[in-house]
């Protein structure tokens, strides 16, 4: 078995905690630092295929996802765009 695989199954590469009777597990402080997770945070818990993930909620979910569609069409534009073709529809019918 090569070293890689030997550290990888030993955890020495990557941190790895153990599972409480409850199935409740302690985040690493070097991973919570890395994404800024404080005591008392609400987070994201979510099982995608083999794993779970976990992610922080921002205090201010408005601002914190403001700017997540940037460089994305624009929604509000075509709802515009979707109204003023109804309103045409609508002028149209009335004539």
């Amino acid at each position: 078995m090569s070293g890689f695989v030997k550290r990888l199954l030993w955890g020495l590469t990557m941190p790895t905690v153990i599972a409480s009777p409850k199935c409740q597990v302690v985040i690493p402080k070097n991973e919570r630092e890395k994404i800024g997770l404080k005591p008392g945070a609400r987070v994201l818990v979510e099982a995608v295929d083999d794993h779970i993930e976990i992610r922080p909620i921002p205090d201010d979910p408005v601002e914190g996802y403001c700017g997540v569609f940037k460089g994305k069409p624009s929604l509000t534009k075509a709802l515009l765009e979707e109204r003023k073709a109804d309103r045409k529809r609508e002028n149209k019918k009335g004539s």
